[in-house]
Formats: structure tokens, sequence, C-alpha cells
């Protein structure tokens, strides 16, 4: 599917446009045949991936139970358990990144809470750091014990090359020069 295509789209709707497809996708969503489907292909015990909107990722579980409509499963990077609807569980494989074609900046449904990013600080200085909250408007981003709310078009994605010359020890950012 080209999110991006459809994303352009919604961005030219109208307020109840949204509304009105808001309300078409929800009935997809409930809609017990596609319920039953999901239902059919899990089981206690399985390993699944599921959508987190907070963090906008892929999260790693286990499936404790499978209820009507909804699964019990038990995060493996945490170990909490959550209840969440069959329709965040990724059982098909998909790839749940909506890429952009912006060129300035990362836009929030492309940033992931754990990346790493980079921007220029008040002062002029190229600062790296770690998503650690998605905002609407910014993103949380730790810089050593820092935490900064940085717009999305300051932010840059960062390649692991990219970070070699700036280290974090002991939860303070030093620039190597």
């Amino acid at each position: 599917m080209e999110f991006d295509k459809i994303l352009d789209e919604l961005n030219q709707a109208s307020l109840f446009e949204l509304y009105r497809l808001n309300q078409a996708i929800w009935t997809q969503l409930e809609d017990p045949g596609r319920n039953k489907f999901v239902k059919r292909q899990l089981q206690a015990g399985q390993e699944i991936t599921y959508f987190d909107s907070e963090e906008n990722k892929l999260i790693e579980a286990v499936i404790v139970s499978v209820k009507r409509t909804r699964a019990l499963v038990k995060n493996k990077h945490d170990g909490k358990i959550w209840n969440i609807p069959f329709y965040q569980i990724n059982i098909e494989g998909i790839d749940p990144d909506i890429k952009s074609d912006k060129k300035k900046g990362v836009d929030r449904k492309s940033l992931k809470v754990g990346e790493y990013v980079g921007f220029t600080d008040n002062d002029g200085h190229e600062v790296f750091g770690q998503v650690i909250k998605l905002n609407p408007k910014t993103a949380g981003v730790l810089v050593g014990k820092t935490r900064w709310r940085v717009y999305y078009s300051s932010l840059s994605p960062v390649l692991d090359s990219q970070t070699s010359g700036n280290l974090i020890l002991e939860g303070e950012a030093i620039k190597n020069e």
C-alpha cells in the first residue's frame, strides 16, 4: 500500500471527510469476519509482533491467551502484559514504516521511540540523542541526562557511522573533536 499517496490525499480532505473515513475504517477493524480470520491464526505461546502507536514501532511479544476480539500478550523486552485488539497484531509481517519524500527534517510517522537523531542546539552545536517520546509537534530527545523537546523539522536521522564522533559516557554527551 502506498501510504505517502494516501496521506497526501488525506492532507487535502476536510475534517468531515476525515471523520467519515475514520468511521469506515473503524467498521472494517471491528468486522467479525476479519477478527475471526485473525483469531484462527493465533494461539497461546505464539511469538508475534504488534504495533504500538505510542512508540510508533513493532513490539515483540508472546501470546498469553486469545479472547473473542483481543489477545493477552506479554512483551518480550519488559515483561509487561497487555490486552490488545487483533488489529494491532502484524500476522502478515507487513513493514509498518510509512516512508516520506520530505527532504527537511523527520516527520512523526516515520520516527520511532528508541531511534537516534541529530539536531543543532541553540548554540549551533550538532547534538545526537535518543528519541524517548513522540508528541504531536515535537519529539522528546534524551541527550546524556538532558531531555530536549525538538520540532520534527529540526531533526535528522542518524546512521551508526554518524554517531562515531560522539560518545555517551556515564549518561553525559561528550563530543570528540
